[in-house]
């Protein structure tokens, strides 16, 4: 174990911290035996630049697929061509309407505490990604969101504009491996937006070319099939924050049970990071008793809640995987 690991190991003994040594551990167990684990990814990890540890992840086998908001496959890719250009506001707290305004005018989309350049990363990104899906269009060819970007960062068309370390890119890191993506909701994305605005302007002709949610549940239904029963894997869930990143993968078991009735292992391993509340009825504050009762987990399900905020949780349950 490395420093980072080893401060974890011997400050977090109890409560929120306690659990994420308890997850971390089960994490490492679970993935030491030969199985795998797919990382469901909500909110805007990829502008945290949690590709610091996750790239290292998902070169080590730590993970071996990923679920996603649209938002975070493409913003890993902002960042990686548009780093020197983002604009921190660390008083985020104290804008007015009127700076908000400023941000728009100089074309500065803001998270939080991190502005996104339009131009450097959003239209960089547009210009070499319409490339690849016009020639797709052309041939009359299907891909999924996640199939294009791969081909745009392995084709080198934006390595150019590399602004970072490429290791510290997951995306980079998941093409590199072909790393099965799975992103419900693709088209609530800004570059969703774009391919919608092209389709609308007809430079797309197809609107189908890129291959929509179901084809997506379609593709998770013979991944899982593939690895949990014919190579006897039990596959681990890991979610960050909730949404549709998290519900949508994790409802592939009960859609393969209880509608194509068809005798399928449960979830082996289940951790969320959440700082959302139980009683206000959402799913991310569904707590993993409850999915018990939708044939997602069973009673022996090794399952782990960290409630807290992922930007620092995920780091350090990724650190402690990882041996730092």
């Amino acid at each position: 174990m490395g420093p980072v690991s080893q401060f974890i190991k011997h400050h977090y003994r109890h409560f929120n911290a306690a659990a994420l040594v308890d997850a971390a551990e089960a994490f490492k167990v679970h993935v030491e035996a030969g199985n795998p684990m797919l990382l469901a990814m909500a909110g805007a990890m990829s502008t945290a630049e949690l590709g610091l540890s996750l790239a290292e992840m998902i070169r080590q086998g730590k993970i071996n697929a990923i679920s996603c908001t649209g938002a975070n496959l493409e913003e890993d890719i902002f960042n990686l061509v548009a780093h020197d250009y983002y604009v921190r506001i660390p008083n985020y707290r104290d804008l007015t309407p009127e700076d908000e305004q400023k941000l728009l005018d100089k074309h500065l989309n803001r998270v939080t505490d991190t502005c996104i350049p339009e131009e450097e990363a959003i239209r960089r990104m547009e210009k070499a990604v319409l490339d690849v899906w016009k020639a797709a269009d052309a041939a009359g060819q299907r891909k999924f969101p996640h199939e294009f970007f791969y081909e745009v960062l392995l084709n080198g068309s934006l390595k150019e504009y590399y602004q970072i370390d490429p290791k510290n890119s997951w995306m980079l890191a998941a093409a590199e491996r072909n790393l099965p993506i799975f992103v419900p909701g693709w088209e609530d994305s800004t570059l969703g937006n774009i391919f919608a605005a092209r389709c609308i302007e007809g430079d797309i002709k197809n609107v189908h070319t890129v291959r929509t949610g179901i084809e997506y549940m379609m593709a998770l239904a013979d991944y899982y099939t593939k690895v949990s029963i014919e190579s006897g894997q039990s596959i681990g869930f890991f979610q960050i924050a909730g949404g549709i990143a998290g519900d949508f993968p994790i409802c592939v078991v009960p859609m393969l049970q209880q509608d194509l009735l068809r005798e399928t292992p449960l979830w082996g391993y289940f951790c969320q990071i959440s700082d959302s509340t139980t009683s206000y009825g959402s799913y991310s504050g569904a707590v993993p008793n409850e999915k018990i009762t939708w044939g997602k987990l069973s009673i022996d399900t090794p399952r782990f809640v960290i409630e807290s905020d992922a930007t620092i949780v995920a780091p350090l349950v990724f650190a402690y995987v990882l041996g730092w």
